[in-house]
C-alpha cells in the first residue's frame, strides 16, 4: 500500500469518525440504558454468587470489571452494518463504490473503524466515570470498576482491545459484503448478534458456562470481542497465558480479514443492483 493510498483511508476514518461524534444525545442515552442494565446484571449475578456453596470460575470482582466495560464498549460489538451502506444496497449506487480509485475492501474497513470507534467513545468515556466514581459516590462499593489488576495486564488489556477492534470490524465487513446478494443485511444481522451476544460472553461470562462447553468456547472467533480483553483486564487470565490469548485472537482476526477480502472479490466478478 502506497503513502498516497494509504493517507487517503486516514482521511476516511477521521472524517467518518468526526461525522459521527456529533450524535451525542444518541450516545448520551445509549449510555444511561448500558448503565441501567449493567445494574440489571450485577444484580442478578450477585444474587447467584450470594447463594454459591462452590468456588466460582470467576471472583465477583472480576465479573464487574466484566459487566461494566461489556456496558461501556457496547458499540464496539458487530451487531449492526452502516445504515449508509446499507441504503446504497437498496438504491444500487453501490455500483459508485467500485468506482472510487480504492480498494473497496480497505475503503470500507476503514469506514467501519470509525463507525465502531466513534459511538464507543462517547459511551465509554461518561459511563467509566459512573463505573469508576460515581458508583463510589453512592455508596456501591461493591459494584466500583477496579482498576486493572497489574501494569502487564493493562498492557495486555490495550493490545487485546484493539484486536478486539480489528476483529470486531472484521466480522462486520463480512455482514457489510453478504448484501452483494441479500441486497438487505437484516437477516444476516440479527443471526449474527445471537451469535455475538452468548458466544463473546456479553450476555453471560463464558467462565460461568458448564464446563463441557468450555473447550468449544475456548477456540470460537468470538471470544475475543470480550472475554479474552475483560478477564486480562482482571488478571482472570495470567500473565503466563495472556499472551497465548492474545496470538489466538490476532489468528481469528486474520482469518476473518481473509474471509472478507475472498467474498470482497467475489463480489466484483458479477453484480446485480437495483433497478438493473
Amino acid at each position: 500500500m502506497t503513502e498516497q493510498a494509504l493517507s487517503s483511508y486516514v482521511a476516511v476514518v477521521a472524517t467518518r469518525f468526526r461525522t459521527l461524534l456529533q450524535y451525542r444525545t444518541a450516545a448520551i442515552a445509549g449510555i444511561a440504558t448500558q448503565i441501567f442494565w449493567g445494574f440489571v446484571k450485577l444484580m442478578v449475578l450477585g444474587a447467584f454468587y450470594a447463594v454459591l456453596e462452590e468456588p466460582p470460575p470467576m471472583s465477583f470482582e472480576a465479573i464487574v470489571v466484566y459487566v461494566w466495560l461489556g456496558q461501556c464498549l457496547f458499540a464496539l460489538f458487530p451487531i449492526n452494518v452502516d445504515p449508509e451502506l446499507r441504503g446504497m444496497f437498496r438504491t444500487g449506487s453501490v455500483a459508485y463504490e467500485l468506482l472510487r480509485p480504492l480498494n473497496l475492501y480497505a475503503f470500507w474497513w476503514a469506514r467501519t473503524l470509525a463507525f465502531r470507534t466513534a459511538p464507543t467513545l462517547l459511551r465509554s468515556v461518561p459511563g467509566l466515570i459512573f463505573a469508576f466514581l460515581i458508583l463510589r459516590l453512592l455508596g456501591l462499593d461493591d459494584w466500583v470498576m477496579p482498576p486493572p489488576a497489574s501494569v502487564l495486564s493493562f498492557v495486555g488489556f490495550s493490545i487485546s482491545l484493539i484486536l478486539a477492534i480489528a476483529l470486531s470490524c472484521s466480522i462486520l465487513m463480512i455482514l457489510n459484503l453478504s448484501m452483494f446478494w441479500l441486497v438487505d443485511a437484516r437477516g444476516t444481522v440479527a443471526l449474527a448478534t445471537g451469535f455475538v451476544w452468548v458466544l463473546s460472553g456479553m450476555i453471560i461470562p463464558l467462565p460461568l458456562f458448564p464446563d463441557w462447553t468450555q473447550s468449544i468456547l475456548f477456540w470460537q472467533p468470538f471470544r475475543g470481542l470480550c472475554d479474552v480483553p475483560f478477564r486480562i483486564y482482571s488478571g482472570d487470565i495470567a500473565a503466563n497465558a495472556m499472551f497465548a490469548e492474545i496470538a489466538l485472537q490476532m489468528c481469528w482476526t486474520l482469518v476473518m480479514l481473509v474471509i472478507g477480502l475472498g467474498l470482497e472479490r467475489q463480489a466484483r466478478r458479477k453484480l446485480s443492483v437495483q433497478g438493473g
